[in-house]
């Protein structure tokens, strides 16, 4: 959304091209080079419809804002490289509050980045798609605050979640966990110092939904001790040392 548009549309008023007609479109050289760069397309009833913008000045569209007789833009389309594709849209409430973002972010021809907003504008989730087969399968979630709280993964690009990151302030990494037999549930858990530290593992082996073996690391990423849980009842029965 451009704030240059209000200036070049009270030009428009003082020279009598102010909405009023009925289906209008203007057509403005907004910097006066001699080129048309902005179409403002009015309703019968005067109400702004949409404006388009060749903001280089290389006879191509590279923005347009949809109004649809709303005080302010409902959705914006821009093509970011000026190739002539339009490649990211930016969605707004009625009030002008953006709600979120899509964009082709490989220039591919597919959505693969989708953007979603808080009501206090800030980044509440991103969503991905790594392979391009339009199904997203990386997934952003953020606090408040903005911060990274984890990211959710479909490795297997089956539709189902198969792997998680969580993650403290700064984005330090705290843990991660695994669905190593593709039922849905957890069932290996990695616990880290400092984002790459291996502090321990905790594997759940016969996928009842309890840990049965774990695994601890020395701080340069030696193997230090294994115990093991060999019949399933809760406790460690067996330990192995390095």
């Amino acid at each position: 959304m451009r704030t240059g548009f209000w200036i070049t549309f009270i030009v428009c008023a003082v020279m009598g091209l102010a909405p009023g007609a009925r289906g209008e479109i203007l057509q403005i050289d907004s910097d006066f080079d001699g080129k048309l760069d902005q179409w403002h397309e009015l309703s019968d009833d005067g109400k702004l419809l949409k404006i388009e913008y060749d903001s280089n000045g290389d006879g191509k569209l590279d923005q347009v804002d949809i109004y649809e007789g709303n005080t302010k833009p409902i959705l914006a389309k821009l093509d970011r490289n000026y190739d002539g594709v339009l490649d990211q849209f930016q969605f707004y409430s009625k009030a002008g509050v953006l709600e979120r973002i899509e964009k082709d972010s490989k220039f591919k021809g597919v959505v693969d980045w989708k953007e979603f907003f808080g009501p206090r504008q800030t980044l509440a989730r991103i969503e991905i798609d790594e392979d391009l087969d339009g199904n997203m399968d990386t997934f952003h979630f953020f606090n408040d605050e903005g911060n990274l709280l984890r990211i959710e993964y479909d490795t297997s690009h089956n539709g189902k979640i198969d792997r998680w990151e969580y993650f403290k302030e700064d984005k330090i990494l705290q843990s991660a966990a695994f669905d190593s037999n593709a039922d849905g549930k957890q069932d290996q858990w990695q616990y880290f110092l400092e984002s790459t530290k291996l502090e321990k593992v905790e594997f759940d082996t016969n996928f009842d939904g309890n840990v049965d073996r774990w695994e601890y690391f020395e701080p340069d990423g030696q193997l230090l001790r294994v115990e093991v849980d060999r019949n399933y009842d809760g406790k460690m029965d067996l330990v192995k040392r390095k």
